[in-house]
């Protein structure tokens, strides 16, 4: 997968709307779209439209990952 984000020493905050990372192949090809927001974590697959993807609250999310 490619995800690209360079960013030393930097402070984001996020707004209503959240951050969104395109996510790529390793050839490139488009796979999906992930917004991750104050309260949600969105993942849309291929060309799906905003609030078209499936959604999972960010603190369940957390609990996931923290809970092998």
């Amino acid at each position: 997968m490619q995800v690209g984000v360079a960013m030393d020493e930097v402070t984001i905050t996020l707004g209503n709307k959240g951050v969104t990372f395109s996510i790529a192949d390793n050839d490139g090809k488009h796979v999906g779209h992930l917004r991750i927001g104050k309260a949600t974590v969105e993942w849309r697959k291929g060309r799906t439209r905003p609030n078209n993807g499936k959604k999972l609250p960010l603190d369940k999310l957390v609990d996931f990952l923290e809970n092998d």
